[in-house]
């Protein structure tokens, strides 16, 4: 069976962390969504995304195809459901479509909303319906996948120069993964070091927490759970409940909490950001979807930063910031609370960040790992860039 992986309804409220990667390739737990889905199916899956995206990330069909909304989480019993569709038949929960399958020669053409016959699931289902899902759920996800990733497996010993509280076995070392002279707490929940991953001397962490592939901690990091920190990151100071997607750097010291950070992002030192409105009032978030600030039900909410932005040293970031792809952001006093894609400036002014500039200064950074800042790349930024200039 092929499986694909569909973008679904709530795409724009996910935004901007959606605007350069699927929501499946969003990362929650210790993986990401996609990842998730393929360690259920045992299958590999891709993806059918905007087509600004499509060069990126391609959609391969084949004679019978399964698609799957991304923003759904996998568990055993709702790929059991899933694989049991009959062609022209459409799982759904409460209105949401969950799965559907369909024949090679319908891809294009079927209206399978209106084609389809509708099956209600009877499996439970948790969905990914905004940004701040991410850390909310963090906790849950980081749990089940430690457990899904470790199943069976033998971490590397933990040397005897640390210090450890709680259960020694909710703590997990991949192959070449260092540790040494930290503090270590699972009380609440497991710790997962990567492979190649480093946490530096004096480092206090308190589980649930994953520090993915090739990451590193700086010394004196303050870790409050649930925090993952993706593979490829550089990441220091005070973090409580935050995710890193990947490639991003908060190598110094500064707080940030209840935030998603995405790809190749930076952030000064001394770099902070508010998680509580000094009024305790609920906190309100840009929404892109419905174009003004929403209620988020939360009382602690930080910062959502897409892709490739940067903050300049002692940056402050207030209660509930959004900030857009490729910005950078410096000056002192708090910045706006909404900061739309390629901005560049303080609170004293935004401009807009010359579009070139961005493609050079990206370029650079992607060297700087190995990589390429393609024409691909290049043409994500390019929409993205009209989209927001309107």
């Amino acid at each position: 069976m092929n499986y694909i992986l569909f973008d679904g309804p709530f795409r724009e409220n996910l935004l901007p962390l959606t605007f350069t990667r699927p929501v499946a390739d969003i990362r929650i737990g210790i993986s990401t969504i996609r990842e998730k889905w393929e360690y259920y199916l045992k299958s590999e899956v891709s993806i059918v995304t905007q087509a600004y995206l499509s060069k990126k990330f391609p959609t391969h069909t084949a004679e019978d195809n399964i698609f799957i909304n991304a923003s759904v989480f996998p568990n055993t019993e709702l790929v059991n459901e899933i694989n049991s569709i009959e062609h022209g038949k459409i799982l759904k929960n409460d209105g949401i479509t969950i799965a559907y399958k369909i024949n090679h020669e319908f891809i294009d053409s079927f209206d399978f909303e209106k084609g389809l016959v509708s099956i209600q699931t009877l499996s439970e289902v948790d969905i990914l319906e905004n940004t701040w899902d991410i850390f909310a759920k963090n906790e849950k996800y980081l749990k089940l996948d430690f457990q899904q990733i470790t199943n069976a497996q033998n971490s590397k010993a933990l040397s005897d120069t640390n210090f450890v509280r709680g259960d020694k076995n909710l703590i997990f070392l991949e192959e070449g993964a260092i540790v040494e002279f930290a503090y270590l707490n699972t009380e609440n929940g497991p710790i997962y070091i990567g492979k190649d991953a480093e946490v530096m001397e004096g480092s206090k962490i308190r589980g649930p927490f994953a520090l993915c592939d090739n990451s590193t901690l700086k010394m004196d990091a303050k870790i409050y759970g649930a925090t993952t920190i993706g593979p490829h990151c550089k990441v220091g100071g005070e973090i409580n409940n935050s995710v890193f997607f990947g490639y991003s750097n908060k190598a110094h010291d500064g707080f940030l909490g209840n935030a998603v950070i995405g790809e190749w992002c930076n952030l000064g030192a001394d770099t902070n950001n508010s998680n509580l409105k000094n009024t305790y009032e609920e906190v309100k978030l840009w929404s892109y979807a419905q174009k003004r600030f929403i209620k988020t039900g939360l009382q602690f909410c930080g910062l959502i930063m897409g892709d490739h932005s940067k903050s300049g040293i002692n940056t402050m970031f207030n209660t509930g910031t959004v900030v857009g792809v490729s910005c950078n952001i410096y000056g002192s006093g708090f910045q706006r609370n909404f900061i739309p894609s390629f901005s560049w400036g303080s609170p004293l002014g935004m401009k807009s960040f010359n579009l070139k500039k961005s493609f050079q200064v990206a370029n650079v950074v992607f060297k700087r790992r190995g990589l390429e800042f393609d024409a691909a790349e290049q043409e994500i930024f390019t929409y993205i860039y009209k989209d927001e200039q309107g």
